[in-house]
């Protein structure tokens, strides 16, 4: 085929590649090469994946992923893709619902407290206590008053369990108003997707400027030199898993290759 290299060629002639035209209809050669080196960049940092598990494990750190974004951003496709191939016994993803009665009455922090890893695991937050930072006010699921004592204790929180040995990574990712009302139709539209639209997701592109106006409070507010947010531009999905998990393996000091050769 005209203009491709060597490398291309030989992996559309691999396996994924010929399934790719045999499955997918209307598929071009462009986009083939394309998801096909998506799928080896992506595979080539998971197994560092693999090793930075083994060196958490092996060292007792305790590692504590935190998602966050709009409705709608991958937040938890991304976190599939960074756990696919880890042992599942050494990490746990969280997503908690809303709290109960009896956690209503407790210390907002207390039930994440609850969550936090042991020696030699990782725990992913599919969001986390920053639901009172910008879901929660946003929807009238928290008073004032609790928005404000959130927002006057978070960086002590953060940086006491800092200091208790836990490494923090923050991601956000940033999608556009117009992406986001194209992924809600695209779940809508799907048998096996459209019950993940919530009632929160009905009224985000309605809120969305007042989204905007918590969420910009937030960055000015948490990030802090000891515990950053790492902001992920997600509009394309396969770019945004690939640079959470760049990000993730810059950020732990393990053991590793030379992430940036994987994107070439």
């Amino acid at each position: 085929m005209r203009g491709l290299s060597d490398k291309s060629l030989k992996r559309l002639n691999s396996k994924k590649g010929i399934k790719l035209f045999l499955t997918e209809e209307n598929m071009t050669t462009a986009k083939a090469v394309r998801i096909v080196n998506h799928e080896v960049r992506l595979k080539r940092l998971q197994e560092e994946l693999i090793q930075l598990q083994h060196w958490v494990k092996r060292n007792n750190e305790k590692v504590v992923v935190i998602f966050e974004g709009r409705d709608a951003a991958g937040k938890g496709g991304a976190i599939r893709r960074i756990t696919q191939h880890l042992n599942p016994r050494e990490f746990r993803v969280v997503a908690l619902p809303k709290p109960t009665e009896e956690e209503k009455g407790e210390w907002y922090f207390q039930r994440y407290i609850n969550q936090l890893p042991r020696e030699g695991k990782i725990v992913f937050f599919d969001r986390s206590w920053y639901n009172r930072a910008v879901v929660e006010p946003v929807n009238g699921f928290c008073t004032q008053e609790e928005y404000n004592i959130f927002m006057n204790q978070v960086n002590d929180f953060e940086r006491m369990i800092i200091e208790s040995g836990i490494r923090l990574v923050k991601f956000y990712f940033s999608i556009t108003k117009i992406e986001q009302a194209k992924r809600f139709r695209e779940i809508k539209a799907s048998p096996i997707k459209k019950w993940k639209f919530s009632t929160v997701d009905q009224k985000a592109q309605r809120l969305w400027d007042k989204y905007t106006g918590y969420k910009t409070t937030m960055f000015d507010k948490t990030n802090t030199e000891l515990a950053p947010w790492i902001i992920v531009k997600a509009n394309r999905k396969s770019k945004a898993r690939l640079e959470a998990i760049k990000h993730l393996l810059n950020i732990i000091p393990y053991n590793h290759q030379e992430i940036d050769s994987y994107y070439h």
